[in-house]
């Protein structure tokens, strides 16, 4: 992980960091890049981050910025990290797993929501860094005891991530005072009425939905159904 074109990346991410040697007295440190990008992120987008942005919002040259991150990719890195933070404390115990996962989701849920940039950012191979790492120290710790193997409980890591990106997914909006889902919904129960007779599971889904008031509990949901069989399986290892 080291060599080749992520060498830098892993410093950065990882340490140790040197301060410039030359030119001028150092007037910004990588903490502050990294929270000008993430701000900027937070405001326009992934894509609108750009080191000659960065540096406008800081009110320094681009050429300044090179003196401490090499490139956008690397500075992405190091926004990702930071805007995730370490993992906080979740659960009612060490031994309450089902607790623990459940906190840690739903605050996993949190940070996409209130980074949705870092759905785009967190794809694909690449370079973690500590505090990212430490989502997955928790996940997998809070499972220890439990029967299930390495494999399994990076699984079901890897699992509880996916369900949190599809709900953050979902719930990203084209402006703040739109709501798509409730447009889409009602979309929906109007094609219904018109062809429900070509779909009568669905439709009768929709009515029970809506007469029970769980229509937007996905998250609930899917949260429970994976921590179910989790749990059906812990059974049969102990078993």
């Amino acid at each position: 992980m080291g060599g080749g074109t992520h060498a830098e990346t892993v410093r950065l991410l990882w340490g140790p960091h040197a301060r410039p040697s030359r030119g001028p007295r150092p007037t910004l440190d990588l903490d502050r890049v990294t929270r000008a990008g993430i701000d900027l992120a937070d405001a326009d987008g992934l894509a609108e981050v750009s080191m000659q942005r960065v540096a406008a919002r800081l009110g320094v040259t681009k050429m300044a910025l090179y003196r401490y991150i090499p490139g956008k990719a690397e500075l992405i890195a190091l926004m990702v990290d930071s805007a995730l933070g370490e993992c906080p404390a979740t659960g009612q115990g060490r031994g309450n797993w089902r607790d623990q996962l459940a906190g840690w989701a739903a605050a996993l849920l949190t940070r996409f929501h209130r980074h949705p940039w870092l759905l785009d950012a967190t794809t694909g191979p690449r370079v973690m860094g500590p505090r990212e790492l430490s989502w997955m120290e928790r996940a997998i710790s809070a499972l220890d005891g439990t029967g299930l193997d390495g494999s399994e409980r990076m699984d079901a890591a890897v699992l509880l991530v996916g369900h949190a990106r599809t709900i953050a997914q979902h719930g990203r909006t084209a402006g703040p005072a739109q709501d798509p889902d409730a447009r889409l919904g009602a979309l929906l129960g109007e094609l219904m009425e018109q062809h429900g007779e070509r779909f009568p599971a669905l439709t009768a889904a929709l009515a029970s939905a809506a007469e029970s008031g769980t229509q937007d509990d996905a998250w609930e949901f899917g949260l429970r159904s994976i921590l179910d069989g989790l749990t059906a399986l812990i059974a049969e290892r102990r078993t």
